[in-house]
Formats: C-alpha cells, sequence, structure tokens
C-alpha cells in the first residue's frame, strides 16, 4: 500500500536515508513524504504500528522487477550440444569450447549423440565420444547423468562442478 490507500492512524515512519523518524500520525507522514517529493510506502502491515517508509515507489518497483528477472535468468539453464558418430578432431574440439563456455557460465550442459540409419550398429562409438567428453571436461565439470541411450539418441547429462574456496584461491 501507499499514499493514501494507508488506513492506519499512526505509523511507525523510516526516512528515505534510512533513518528512524518515530511514531507518528499517518497525516504527518503523508506530508513528510511529500515535503520530499516521494511516497510513503507500508513496509510491514504486521507489527503495531505498521511500519512506512519514505521512498521513489516506481523506482522502489522497477528494481524489484529487474531483481526477479536477474533471479530468472541466473537460475539453471540447461544447453544441448549435439555430436554424431563421425565427428573430426577440429569439430570435436569447437563443439567442446562451446560446452566449456556454456559450464564455466553456471549452466547444466545435455550431450547428445545422433545416430543415422546403420550408425545405430556403431553405439559404443558414440559411448567413446561420450566417455572422452566427460573425460576432456572432467576438471569443470561433473556427470550428472550417465551415458543412456533413446531411441536413436544417446545423452548424458554434464553440471558444473562446484568450486570450494581454497581452489578459487589457487585460480
Amino acid at each position: 500500500m501507499k499514499n493514501e490507500e494507508i488506513r492506519y492512524s499512526t505509523v511507525r515512519l523510516i526516512g528515505p536515508d534510512g533513518s528512524q523518524i518515530g511514531v507518528v500520525s499517518t497525516k504527518e507522514a503523508l506530508e513528510k513524504a511529500k515535503q520530499y517529493g516521494l511516497d510513503l510506502v507500508m513496509v510491514s502491515s504486521g507489527s503495531r504500528p505498521p511500519v512506512c517508509k519514505i521512498m521513489d515507489f516506481g523506482r522502489y518497483m522497477y528494481e524489484q522487477s529487474k531483481k526477479q528477472k536477474k533471479v530468472k535468468l541466473s537460475s539453471n539453464v540447461l544447453k544441448q550440444m549435439k555430436f554424431r558418430p563421425k565427428i573430426d578432431e577440429h569439430d570435436y574440439q569447437t563443439k567442446l569450447s562451446h560446452v566449456k563456455r556454456f559450464l564455466k557460465g553456471g549452466n547444466k550442459v545435455r550431450i547428445t549423440i545422433m545416430f543415422r540409419g546403420r550408425e545405430m550398429a556403431f553405439t559404443d562409438k558414440g559411448r567413446e565420444i561420450l566417455d572422452r567428453i566427460a573425460k576432456d571436461l572432467s576438471d569443470i565439470a561433473e556427470v550428472e547423468s550417465q551415458p543412456i541411450l533413446e531411441g536413436r539418441d544417446m545423452r548424458m547429462g554434464l553440471k558444473p562442478k562446484k568450486i570450494s574456496a581454497k581452489e578459487g584461491d589457487k585460480k
């Protein structure tokens, strides 16, 4: 609630700089907020008297929405990289560098080996590629889900390793 929506006779008022002004009437609190050119916003209605703060409500809401968007974006995102059983060394290294970038960004990665036609007879080659990827990335990632064959695809999940404080100091 803000400004005239506040229906209490007295409120505990906090100034725009965070200082405690004290318990005042709601009318007086509104007048002080208008003097500053800001809004009177109820922070806590559960306490007696309710706590109100003088602040720019529009800016407050904007910062809250930015925080929520940041939390939404920073949550683990699942990235995917697709390989083929007959992958050339250069292509392997390029895709591996992309996977490293994803993992260093804090994202989980699903590695998929796609088999076509007669390649299904060589699923062991796909398993070798997934094992090689896990070995090459063992310093920054750990296997979240072991390789499994689903239809014509073989999948493996990787997640970034948690770096301990000691390891972080060494780098």
